[in-house]
């Protein structure tokens, strides 16, 4: 079965050739292509191509039309007559590599068919073979001989080696590779003669020439290269990392030995060589808690041979130890009120060397330094804590780390206000980027207290405004000598961050902040504004910021534009700064009654963002119209409520009367010269009268006949009313009696006056002075039957009211009558006094009434 398998290449070549003489034969069996001197030349020589038919081959039998054409690389050279049967041609300067020249038959209906072709190869004679070297892998290895071939001959070239060695020992292998350069002799040397000297050479032939390395001698330690070792383990002693024991497997005349090892995957190698080791060597001084990579290399001599490989690595971890870092502890105090304040604090993982094992847990104390309180504990897996505790007291904090075997040191801390002192505060504070994943802060050390300045302390973390979490924060400590540091933990580009620098000197410190990215672009979109209102003529504007992810860098501004509304309008902006702006400013630029559309945008260092969303506005101006509707009811209400009681109503009256100015009067038509005044009866003929001339005289009055009044002397109560007396019939002209509220009394008979009482009688006896007609009426006949006037006469003109009344009204009318002598008006006024030099009665036509009395 072996033999089969192993015959099956053989038939496989044989078939191959089999297949490619067949192609041949097939391919020139209309003719023959010749090359001449030969197909392989030297650079620069000469060859000719030849191109024959064979005899009975043409186009065709009864055709005695035959070209012959010969193309160079697919390129027509040359062609032969129509009837030349043969075609030579002479070629130089061809390239060095293979040419390939093809010979083809022209027929008379267009076609062309291939008759043979030949490849010219131009190339060198081979160079000689440099740096041969022969190796035997182990000691019941084979010898392999490796060497460098020198220059391209571009021709195929055979190498041959041949090994001769003690015993007539002579080996020949040959390798017609064309890139062969390394070639396995099959042989085995043993070391029964390690001094026996051995010789390999190698020898390059093609057919322009041959050429022979320089000879190699070497013996059996020389070329034999020990195997690898194997089968490597580790143990530590007392399960300490401290001290551990390597084992390995190796052959048997290996003599010297090399380790070496590093942390797995990180850092140079630590190399420990060892001789006679018998497969066990002891390591010092690894670290606890580490992964290390192991390796093992042999060597047969110490001063011959070479070394082996370097076996497979081995990986392991050493056992954890007690930690030894201490806990890099920063802190940060925020007043709750001022009872309260909370205290976070905050710190790094420890390195693997510190930690010196797996950090299972950190211990955190917070307490009271000079106090009565007792200190507060935690135990926690994370790298932050934060506690509420009273503002009164100084307080002092410690972590500290521990795995399975033990606890670090504890890092103390004194919790301080770290921007208390002005004076420490850093000035000058920028950020520059330094790549997309790193920046350098910058800073002036404080001008007062330089010298006083133990280290600074640099801080960011991501720049998130009102955000409810707070990012992680990191810091990196700098010596006091610093005024720049170099941040790249967590930096990422088109991310705002927001970066303070710490001055610290002893329990005190001061700080100053930035913003800063390690690359900006212009934000996606621009702030949404959520609300336009309008306040003591001005526009507040409202909005929400970019979410953080839009915002790709550090905002520095925010734009207010605005524009009419009319589309021929150019827009307007106003810029704000980012760190000032608490997502909302007042805009005084704007018009009233005119409607503006605005909008908003965000600027970084990197450009302008596109713009937010639209809002239309019209400022109002002066107060808003909903106040002034609400104003104008509740004014209407308090006036409706306060007119509806008659009270008020009869002082307002009085007010406007006497607010009234004296040279103000209406017309009053003179009764005295009318035709009603002529054609009426004397008082006396009243009472003879019977009822219904009476009347008839009442419902038809013409114009009146001047009016005589008599000025009377006694006291006149004035009314806020007009009151009139009517006959005992108690009915008006028109036959209707008047309204309740206007009649006084039912009769003006004698009698009913005397039962009158005296201020109501006086008052109807004023009326029937005013009612007297003639120049024989008297002011004392008040029992006379008084003349009836029409019921839509009335004194409405100015009235008259006697002077020098020194008599007080009653005791039940002095209160309602007190008002009326009140005086507020305005206008000069002159004393109104009794008229007397008229004698006893007086006409209408003779009396200028004013305006001073009052309306009855």
């Amino acid at each position: 079965m072996a033999q089969a398998v192993g015959g099956c290449p053989w038939a496989l070549v044989l078939i191959i050739k089999w297949l490619l003489i067949k192609a041949k034969i097939d391919v020139c069996s209309r003719g023959v292509v010749t090359a001449e001197p030969s197909d392989k030349i030297l650079p620069g020589s000469a060859v000719n191509i030849s191109c024959s038919l064979k005899p009975n081959q043409g186009c065709s039998h009864r055709s005695s039309f035959n070209r012959l054409i010969l193309y160079k690389s697919d390129r027509r050279v040359s062609s032969g007559s129509h009837r030349s049967r043969s075609l030579s041609s002479r070629f130089t300067d061809l390239p060095l590599g293979g040419t390939e020249f093809n010979c083809k038959l022209a027929c008379h209906d267009g076609t062309e068919v291939h008759v043979c072709g030949v490849t010219i190869l131009v190339g060198v004679a081979p160079g000689q073979p440099q740096n041969l070297s022969c190796v035997q892998k182990g000691e019941r290895g084979t010898v392999a001989c490796t060497w460098d071939r020198g220059r391209d001959t571009y021709l195929p070239v055979e190498y041959t080696v041949q090994l001769n060695g003690p015993k007539n020992l002579t080996l020949k292998k040959q390798c017609k590779n064309y890139y062969c350069g390394h070639l396995d002799l099959r042989i085995s040397l043993t070391p029964e003669s390690p001094e026996s000297t051995f010789t390999a050479k190698v020898t390059a032939n093609n057919s322009l020439g041959s050429s022979s390395s320089s000879p190699s001698t070497f013996t059996f330690f020389d070329i034999v290269k020990p195997l690898p070792p194997w089968d490597i383990s580790i143990r530590f002693q007392n399960d300490s990392a401290s001290r551990c024991t390597l084992q390995w497997r190796d052959e048997a005349l290996v003599l010297l030995s090399r380790l070496r090892y590093r942390p797995a995957d990180s850092g140079p190698w630590t190399t420990v060589s060892v001789t006679d080791a018998k497969g066990r060597h002891d390591l010092l001084g690894l670290e606890p808690f580490t992964e290390y990579e192991f390796q093992i290399s042999s060597k047969l001599h110490l001063y011959k041979g070479s070394w082996s490989d370097w076996s497979e690595p081995l990986r392991t971890q050493t056992p954890e130890e007690e930690p030894t870092g201490m806990v890099d502890v920063w802190h940060m105090k925020r007043r709750i009120d001022h009872n309260r304040q909370q205290i976070s604090l905050f710190w790094k993982n420890l390195s693997i060397s510190e930690a010196r094992g797996k950090i299972l847990y950190y211990r955190v104390t917070l307490q009271e330094v000079t106090g009565w309180r007792a200190p507060l504990q935690n135990v926690t897996g994370h790298t932050s804590w934060t506690w509420v505790i009273p503002t009164t007291g100084n307080w002092a904090a410690a972590v500290s780390a521990a795995n399975s075997k033990g606890s670090s040191p504890p890092t103390r801390i004194n919790v301080g206000n770290l921007c208390g002192a002005e004076l420490l505060a850093p000035g000058q504070v920028s950020a520059d980027s330094k790549g997309e994943d790193s920046m350098v802060v910058s800073w002036q050390p404080p001008r007062r207290a330089p010298s006083a300045v133990s280290q600074y302390v640099v801080e960011w973390r991501e720049f998130q405004p009102g955000g409810d979490s707070q990012p992680p924060l990191n810091w990196l400590r700098s010596p006091p000598s610093s005024v720049s540091a170099l941040i790249s933990e967590n930096i990422r580009p088109y991310v705002c961050y927001e970066i303070r620098v710490f001055t610290l000197s002893g329990d005190r410190g001061g700080c100053s902040s930035i913003l800063g990215s390690s690359k900006d672009k212009a934000p996606r979109s621009g702030p949404h504004i959520h609300a336009v209102t309008e306040e003591k003529g001005s526009v507040l504007i409202s909005w929400n910021s970019s979410p953080a992810q839009e915002q790709t860098g550090c905002i520095r501004n925010y734009r207010i534009y605005w524009k009419e509304r009319d589309p021929g309008s150019q827009p307007q902006f106003y810029e704000i700064p980012y760190r000032v702006s608490p997502n909302s400013h007042p805009l005084n630029s704007l018009q009233s009654r005119v409607t503006y559309v605005l909008w908003m945008t965000a600027v970084t260092a990197a450009g302008e963002s596109s713009p937010g969303n639209e809002r239309e506005f019209c400022l109002q101006g002066g107060a808003s119209w909903k106040v002034f509707v609400a104003l104008s009811i509740c004014i209407a209400v308090v006036m409706v409520a306060t007119f509806s009681t008659r009270y008020f109503r009869q002082k307002v009256l009085l007010l406007l009367l006497a607010l009234r100015p004296q040279w103000y009067s209406r017309d009053v038509p003179d009764p005295a010269h009318s035709t009603w005044a002529k054609k009426q009866p004397l008082e006396e003929e009243w009472t003879q009268l019977p009822l219904d001339r009476l009347l008839t005289a009442q419902s038809a009055p013409e114009e009146p006949e001047p009016l005589v009044i008599s000025e009377v002397f006694r006291p006149v109560i004035p009314a806020f009313r007009h009151r009139l007396c009517w006959p005992e019939t108690g009915r008006g002209v028109q036959g209707q009696a008047p309204p309740a509220e206007d009649i006084v009394h039912d009769s003006c008979s004698p009698q009913s006056l005397r039962a009158l009482p005296t201020e109501r009688r006086q008052q109807v006896d004023l009326y029937r002075a005013l009612g007297g007609r003639g120049p024989d009426a008297k002011l004392g006949s008040l029992a006379s039957p008084p003349a009836v006037l029409p019921a839509d006469y009335l004194p409405t003109g100015e009235g008259y009211l006697p002077t020098g009344v020194d008599e007080a009204p009653p005791a039940g009318l002095r209160g309602e009558l007190e008002p009326q002598h009140i005086s507020l008006s305005v206008f000069p006024s002159s004393s109104f006094h009794p008229l007397t030099s008229c004698g006893e009665k007086l006409t209408l036509a003779q009396l200028k009434m004013g305006c001073d009395s009052l309306m009855l």
